[in-house]
Formats: C-alpha cells, sequence, structure tokens
C-alpha cells in the first residue's frame, strides 16, 4: 500500500464518523420539519404554492455559497446575543443542509397525501376517527411508499453536499476531496469520493428496503431495513480509541499546500507538547481570521497583506516591519488575538508568466504588462479578483486583460504551464514557480504589501503559557528557500509527499 493511501484510509475513520453524523442529523431535522409542513399544505391549497415555491428557492442556491451564509449570520446573532454560538463547523453546516434536504420532503409529502383515495379519508371520518387517528391510522401508512422516495432522495442529496461542510471547518469526507485537489493527490480524492459513494449506495439501499417492506405491507422487510439502518448508524458512531484526556488544540488552514504544511507543522509541535490536535482546513481568508478572533479555531497562519487589507480595510503600503507591529497592535486592540511572530519568510502576490512568453513580449514588470494586458488572458487564484490587492494593482497599472478566469492554486497552475493563461497571480513561496520556469514580474509602484507569514493565536490562547511555548520556535524558523522546496515536495507530479511528510522535512522534529 502506498503511502498516499495509507494515509487517507488513516484518516478515514473519523471523517466517516463526522459525516454520517452531520448527515443523519440534517435529514432528521428536514424530516422533523418537513413532514408537517408537507401535511399542512395539503390541507391548505393557499399554502401549498408558496412553500413549494420556497424550499424549492432553497435549492437554487449553491449548497456551497449556502454553507457560506451561515457562518457569518451566527456569527452577528452571537454578537448581538451573547449566546456562544459555535459559528464555525457544525452548525452552520447543519443548518445549511437541513434547508437543502427539505425540497423532496415536502414536495413528496404534498404527493403522498394528495395522491390519497377520497373515499378512504371519507370512511375513516365515517368510523369516527379524530384528525390525528387518521393521520397516523390512514394517511401516513398508505402515504409512506412515496414519504420513503422523498426521503432517500434528501438522504442521497444530504451526502453528497455535506462534504463541502469542510469550508465551514466541519470535518467530513469533504477534508481528503478538497485537500487531493489542491495538491494533486488524486488517492485522497478517489478515497474521499468513494467513500462518500458508499454511504450515499448504503443509505439509499437501506431506506428502499423499508420502502419494499412499508408498499407490500412486509412487516419483516420494514422491521429488518430499521434493524439495519439503527445497527449501521450505531456502528459508525462508536469510537474504538482510547480516551483522550489531553486539552484539544484546534488548528486552521486555508486552501492550498503550504497552509496544509504549516498546519501539520504546527500540530506535530502542539502534540509533542502534550496537545490533542484537529486541524480545520480548506477554509477562505475571511472565515479563517473571524473564526479565530470568535475562538472556533486556536492557531493558524495568515499573511501580512492579507490581514492589512482584508482585515484592517487599509490600501497604505508600509515597510514589513511596521505593516507587522502594526498588526500586532490592532488585532490585539479590536479581537484580543495575538500576532505570536513571523515565521521568516514571505509570500507575497506576484503576477508571473511562462519566461518564454515574457521574453518573447518584452515584459520585466508588472509597468511593462499594462501595455500589452488587452490581449492577453490572466488566471487567478479563487479570492485574487475580489481581493483589494487586486483593485489596486489594477488601478495601479492600469490593467485590463482580454480574459479573466479564476482557479484552485492547483488548477492556475496548470493554466499557466499549458498556455490557456497568459499571466497568473503566483504565491512568491510556491515552489512550482522555479519547476514550470515562471518569472515573477516587478512591482516598481509597490502596489502590493508585504506578506510575511504570521503566526496568530485567538484570544483564549493568548495567555496559555504552555500553548505560547510550544509555538514561539517557529518564529523566524522557515527560510523562503525551505518553504519552497517544501512546496515543491506536496506539489510536484514526481516522488509527491504528503503534507505531513513535507511538515516533518520543513520542521524536523526537536528543531
Amino acid at each position: 500500500m502506498t503511502g498516499a493511501a495509507a494515509e487517507a484510509l488513516a484518516a478515514l475513520p473519523d471523517l466517516v464518523r463526522a459525516h454520517i453524523l452531520l448527515s443523519c442529523a440534517a435529514l432528521a431535522i428536514a424530516i422533523a420539519a418537513g413532514l408537517p409542513l408537507a401535511f399542512w399544505a395539503a390541507g391548505h391549497p393557499r399554502a401549498r404554492v408558496p412553500l413549494l415555491a420556497a424550499v424549492g428557492l432553497v435549492q437554487t442556491i449553491p449548497s456551497l455559497a449556502l454553507l457560506a451564509l451561515f457562518y457569518p449570520l451566527l456569527l452577528m446573532i452571537d454578537r448581538a446575543t451573547s449566546l456562544a454560538l459555535p459559528a464555525l463547523g457544525f452548525l452552520p453546516s447543519l443548518i445549511a443542509l437541513s434547508l437543502y434536504a427539505l425540497l423532496p420532503i415536502v414536495r413528496n409529502g404534498v404527493a403522498a397525501r394528495e395522491g390519497l383515495d377520497p373515499a378512504v379519508l371519507e370512511a375513516a371520518d365515517g368510523v369516527g376517527m379524530t384528525r390525528r387517528q387518521r393521520l397516523l391510522l390512514v394517511e401516513l401508512p398508505l402515504g409512506a411508499p412515496v414519504l420513503l422516495a422523498g426521503i432517500r432522495t434528501a438522504a442521497v442529496w444530504t451526502i453528497g453536499a455535506a462534504t463541502l461542510a469542510t469550508t465551514v471547518g466541519q470535518p467530513s469526507l469533504g477534508n481528503l476531496i478538497f485537500s487531493g485537489l489542491q495538491t494533486e493527490n488524486w488517492v485522497r480524492v478517489l478515497v474521499g469520493c468513494a467513500a462518500a459513494a458508499v454511504l450515499a449506495i448504503v443509505a439509499d439501499a437501506l431506506l428502499a428496503l423499508i420502502e419494499s417492506g412499508l408498499s407490500r405491507l412486509s412487516a419483516m422487510r420494514t422491521f429488518t431495513g430499521l434493524g439495519l439502518l439503527a445497527a449501521a448508524l450505531i456502528a459508525s458512531q462508536v469510537h474504538w480509541g482510547h480516551r483522550q484526556d489531553r486539552p484539544l488544540a484546534v488548528i486552521g488552514a486555508k486552501n492550498f499546500s503550504e497552509q496544509y504544511i504549516l498546519a501539520a507543522a504546527i500540530a506535530d509541535r502542539l502534540a509533542a507538547a502534550g496537545y490533542r490536535t484537529e486541524i480545520r482546513e480548506d477554509l477562505g481568508s475571511a472565515i479563517a481570521y473571524r473564526a479565530l478572533a470568535a475562538g472556533d479555531i486556536d492557531v493558524y497562519v495568515d499573511y501580512g497583506g492579507t490581514l492589512w487589507a482584508n482585515v484592517l480595510a487599509r490600501s497604505d503600503n508600509p515597510p514589513a516591519p511596521v505593516l507587522r507591529a502594526e498588526l500586532a497592535r490592532e488585532l490585539r486592540r479590536r479581537d484580543g488575538v495575538a500576532v505570536l511572530g513571523a515565521l521568516g519568510f514571505e509570500n507575497a502576490y506576484a503576477l508571473a508568466m511562462r519566461r518564454s512568453r515574457a521574453d518573447q513580449l518584452g515584459v520585466r514588470s508588472i509597468e511593462d504588462l499594462s501595455a500589452v494586458s488587452p490581449r492577453l488572458r490572466l488566471a487567478s487564484d479563487i479570492e485574487f479578483l475580489s481581493r483589494p490587492e487586486w483593485r489596486s494593482v489594477a488601478a495601479a497599472y492600469r490593467l485590463h486583460f482580454a480574459e479573466t478566469r479564476s482557479y484552485s492554486p492547483t488548477f492556475m497552475y496548470r493554466a499557466a504551464a499549458d498556455g490557456s493563461a497568459d499571466v497568473i497571480s503566483a504565491f512568491s513561496s510556491d515552489g512550482r514557480i522555479a519547476a514550470l520556469n515562471l518569472v515573477t514580474l516587478a512591482d516598481p509602484r509597490r502596489a502590493l504589501p508585504s506578506y510575511e507569514a504570521l503566526l496568530l493565536v485567538s484570544p483564549r490562547r493568548a495567555h496559555d503559557a504552555g500553548f505560547l511555548a510550544a509555538l514561539r520556535p517557529l518564529a523566524g524558523a522557515v527560510s523562503i528557500d525551505r518553504m519552497r522546496q517544501a512546496n515543491l515536495m506536496v506539489d510536484r507530479d514526481a516522488d509527491k509527499k504528503s503534507p505531513a511528510e513535507a511538515a516533518r522535512w520543513l520542521l524536523p522534529p526537536g528543531r
């Protein structure tokens, strides 16, 4: 078995457990809310169309966007009410997935109620059944096959959509899929996709057995399906590991190789100091910082220019030491966040081109690029074109490209390599710049700020002496050359390493 496969399979039990728990909880809430709504709407024709339109509208919102929307919403509610709501992870994922599962349950519930023979309902009323008795003894049993068909559809949808919960910090099988896509570790992608598919198939098969039992009036089939479903759920949530009494440290990471490596290095350091660690990866820049300030994660690495522009909304461009000192003051004052130190390298945004293309056009700086940009194609990472740094560069140099497209970082570099893009928004610490023979363009007008890698600690850990002591040795410990090499270990095609392996090379134990 390869190292990549062994690592993916080792992570699988915990991720499957979390994935099933989230999916089942969301489906249960959707059933509990959807069935009463459906039967009520079936008896109130005027309410039926608006209700179906409302639950249908939820389906028009991309599930990833729906998940992301609930994070800031829960933060605002928490700040307004002081309820200490967990805005990262399980709760926003649960709410979004529950809403997403409503449509097939409500639609099939309405269809099940409307499909009942009116003569049967009249007979139930004729023998003196109360409204409750008619619902429990007539309507639900007769409509059960149609109801179960809707629940089966909702279950498959929910299990698939739950992979996206990774983006708001909830562990799921999406952890394998997203990190595998970013690092081109296709074994992780396949393991994550296969596990999600197996879960969906098993859930659908068990619900189909229950549906078949109800439609055939077979108690054996029905109770066998219910028993197998209950046994599978209970077994999936049993944790066979030893009880953990060590304090938990939650580490955040964004969605590219360097962040995975640094998160793994931080986890190694904290584990050696006696902490139990959990990594929440594939977070967006805004979510990662808000999660840290809210205490949903304890530590992560961010970059000076990102914090300067996105968090403090500053557009000036001071020297790196001034920027770092000002960030440390303002983040502590505003949010209680501690800047523990700079790791020792900078990962700046830089516009880059294939060397042959730059030589052909005579482009050495962004100043040169401005003259030829109207006939070139720009590929950026997913965030760059919406960030203030891009607005600053575009305004300073009057850049207007013929075409702009956003990619995940891995595919952005692929676009540069195969000629699909002429210019990319590269990262200065990325080893693929040298590996792909790219040239970064000078920024003579200093439109882009410093991007020192900074170690940030949450307010609740800012005074934890043991936690801080474990992390302080990381300050100044990573050079730009060493970080580039570690990134390349993960990103290259041949002899690919996992982020954990690259982290151990970057910061060997005891260093």
